[in-house]
C-alpha cells in the first residue's frame, strides 16, 4: 500500500462567527476550524479570546498567524484537526 505524505498549506483563510476560519488549503480542499477548544486550553491562545484580536490574523505563507507571527499553529494540525466546508 502506498502512502503519501503531501506537505499542506494554508492558501487562504476567512473568519467566521465564533472562533472558526474557513481555511483552504494547497491541495484546494476547503475546511473549517474551530479555534475555541484551543483558546479555552492552552495559555499560548489565551489572548485570542478577545475576538478582535482573533479577527486580525495574517497569512505568512504556511499556515495563519497572529500578532506579527507570535501566536502560530501547524498546518497539518489545522488540516487534520478540521472538517470539510
Amino acid at each position: 500500500m502506498e502512502t503519501t505524505n503531501e506537505l499542506k498549506w494554508v492558501t487562504s483563510a476567512k473568519s467566521l462567527n465564533g472562533y472558526r476560519l474557513a481555511l483552504t488549503f494547497n491541495d484546494g480542499s476547503q475546511r473549517v476550524f474551530d479555534f475555541e477548544p484551543l483558546i479555552e486550553q492552552y495559555p499560548v491562545f489565551s489572548s485570542l479570546r478577545d475576538k478582535s484580536v482573533f479577527d486580525r490574523f495574517d497569512l505568512d505563507g504556511w499556515t495563519v498567524t497572529w500578532m506579527n507571527g507570535d501566536i502560530d499553529i501547524a498546518p497539518e494540525y489545522l488540516y487534520e484537526n478540521s472538517v470539510a466546508a
